[in-house]
């Protein structure tokens, strides 16, 4: 399969473009970046489909590989569907910030700001050795009047356990 070097270029082309537009904080861009990016997959789509061949329909003379694949066809087609869904969800966004803001950019939020100037170390997830965070440690346990450690409690809590004595709260004595 040769794919065509210009194919290639105009693919490249439009992702590039579309990329920068959607970095744009401008609504009506990241809407044109979003168009560039679908006829640019479009593209993708169509050039992975191979050479032109004949069309699907089948005759009995025709050998199975002369028949081109409808495949890409239709994926292109259910693209260019959602590719208009999106143009149409994005306009409707655009003009309900027109008709209330009279600006079509986007502003910059109070709390994104706030968490972008906190310092990404965190001493408690990012230490090698996590920090005993709980008010009760697990290194011992006071049980009936004698301290055992965390490991063997816990031993003693399964059902079954050999180490629990029998008592009147519902065990035979």
């Amino acid at each position: 399969m040769s794919v065509n070097l210009t194919l290639l270029i105009v693919m490249g082309a439009l992702y590039a473009c579309g990329i920068y537009l959607i970095l744009e904080r401008s609504l009506t861009r990241v809407l044109l970046g979003l168009m560039l990016l679908a006829n640019a997959t479009n593209l993708l789509i169509l050039s992975t489909g191979g050479y032109a061949g004949l069309a699907p329909f089948f005759t009995k003379d025709t050998p199975a590989g002369d028949y081109n694949d409808p495949l890409p066809q239709a994926l292109i087609l259910t693209s260019i569907v959602i590719s208009f869904a999106v143009t149409a969800f994005m306009l409707g966004i655009i003009y309900r910030t027109w008709v209330l803001a009279r600006q079509d950019d986007i502003q910059d939020d109070v709390e994104d700001l706030r968490v972008a100037e906190t310092p990404s170390f965190d001493a408690e997830d990012d230490a090698e050795i996590p920090a005993e965070t709980s008010e009760f440690p697990l290194a011992t346990v006071t049980a009936g009047g004698r301290e055992m450690p965390a490991e063997q409690a816990a031993a003693e809590e399964q059902p079954g356990s050999p180490t629990i004595e029998s008592g009147p709260e519902g065990g035979k004595k």
